[in-house]
């Protein structure tokens, strides 16, 4: 659904018309959450691939690109302080009908985006060995994968970036169609590589792990060049025709995005950072359980992409209906949302306990590795639909604006899990143990966030 605009008597300025302010609620924010989980499926179809055919070479060669993967997964912390801060800002000078500032807005998210996907590449390439290091991987062949899946995924890390940014910038105007699209093309991209340059059939070289990361990374680049061309060809009103890429960013721009995207982003790497603890103590239970848990975090991803992209689209609904003061809207589109939300995860629930081996034997061909598998799967699987309704509820209120209060309470309910996880793993239960760590705490973060939404939204109506 494309933004359309028309002129705005009262302000002087132009407004959305039709788009996520107006409407069924239901079927208005469905229309856009569809493709959004849809790409959100995409993208994890992307690591699931990766891993489906680096499981053929070995749990060492998976092991090791699981732990490349953590820096890569680090990086979207950091990509959501542009995306997150400009998607909000952008659909509430949407909302409010100031289409010049939701352009200026865009610019200053694009702009940021490229310069954090240049400084992590920097930075990441320039402490590798230290970086990889504190996994204390035993195998030469695992260390050898992490370091040649890290080296490339994260030094052509700004196509990520920016693919990222614009897609949170088309979602804020209503149009989750064109970065689908741009995914599908990606995903597709990347299904022919995977095989060609993992095991180099015929004439083609078998490049392994860096196969995989190559794949990826040209995937990326595709997706971006998608979006980037979209803006250009397209005879339709857009916040983000005529970007000037290499003007000076206004601090004014630079402190809104800033003040929505920070706390998001800490938040993403402080979850992240607290996921490499874990992977290190995982990583004295042998490299299959290394591979377990980053394979496990792929198809678990189903889950919480799929949420995630609901949340997304949740974000520009209520955005776009909060700048326009529509606060009955904001809260009916956040009751739908939950329930399509929890269902969707107690299905994945279902999927993960009841059919833990099958899953397994697509990722794993080693006995051991397949057993550790299906005990992950088990532990994690009762979790989904939490995990799945905190990350859409995140969603919702980073849309008001409030995610610093997302950040606080995520930061603080995640960092839990390091105690629980030595407590638990310090049993009978030992490995185990770390993964009930990681599904109790992702049972109660959902129920904080759902009740957390709630009271601000009865707040917020008490202060009317």
């Amino acid at each position: 659904m494309y933004t359309k605009y028309r002129k705005n008597t009262r302000r002087g300025n132009k407004r959305v018309e039709g788009n996520l302010t107006k409407g069924p609620i239901l079927k208005t924010l469905t229309k856009l959450a569809i493709p959004i989980m849809a790409s959100s499926f995409l993208a994890t179809l992307y690591n699931i691939t990766d891993m489906a055919w680096i499981g053929l070479l070995g749990a060492k060669a998976v092991a090791g690109i699981g732990v490349g993967g953590m820096f890569t997964w680090l990086s979207q912390g950091l990509a959501s302080l542009a995306r997150m801060g400009g998607q909000v800002q952008v659909a509430q000078q949407i909302g409010r009908g100031e289409r010049d500032e939701a352009h200026r807005y865009a610019q200053a998210a694009v702009q940021m985006s490229a310069l954090l996907g240049i400084f992590f590449a920097i930075v990441v390439l320039a402490l590798i060995k230290p970086l990889i290091g504190f996994f204390k991987l035993e195998d030469a062949e695992a260390l050898a994968a992490a370091f040649s899946y890290t080296k490339i995924a994260c030094g052509l890390i700004v196509f990520s970036f920016l693919s990222l940014t614009l897609t949170g910038l088309y979602t804020a105007q209503g149009d989750s169609k064109t970065p689908f699209v741009a995914n599908l093309v990606g995903l597709a991209a990347n299904m022919i590589l995977d095989p060609v340059l993992i095991l180099g059939p015929g004439p083609f070289p078998r490049l392994g792990v860096t196969g995989a990361a190559i794949a990826t990374v040209t995937a990326q680049f595709i997706v971006m060049s998608i979006l980037v061309m979209r803006i250009l060809v397209t005879k339709k009103e857009n916040v983000l025709k005529g970007i000037q890429l290499f003007e000076k960013i206004p601090l004014k721009y630079a402190r809104g995005i800033c003040k929505i995207g920070i706390p998001t982003a800490l938040q993403g790497m402080a979850y992240c950072m607290i996921s490499m603890v874990l992977t290190r103590m995982v990583s004295g239970f042998g490299a299959e359980a290394i591979a377990t848990q980053r394979v496990g975090g792929q198809i678990e991803s189903v889950s919480w992409n799929t949420a995630d992209g609901f949340g997304a689209a949740l974000n520009a609904f209520i955005g776009q209906n909060y700048g326009a003061g529509k606060m009955d809207r904001v809260k009916k589109g956040y009751q739908a949302s939950l329930w399509t939300v929890g269902i969707w995860g107690l299905f994945i629930t279902f999927l993960f306990v009841c059919f833990p081996e099958p899953i397994s034997r697509v990722f794993f061909h080693e006995p051991l590795a397949i057993a550790t598998s299906v005990g992950y799967m088990i532990i994690i699987g009762f979790s989904e639909a939490f995990m799945s309704v905190e990350l859409m509820t995140v969603g919702a209120l980073s849309g008001l604006g409030k995610t610093h209060l997302c950040s606080v309470i995520s930061i603080t309910l995640t960092s839990a899990r390091i105690p629980l996880a030595i407590l638990l793993s310090g049993t009978t239960l030992g490995l185990l143990g770390i993964w009930w760590a990681l599904t109790a705490t992702s049972v109660v973060k959902g129920i904080v966030f759902v009740m957390t939404f709630y009271w601000i939204m009865a707040a917020m109506r008490n202060h009317r």
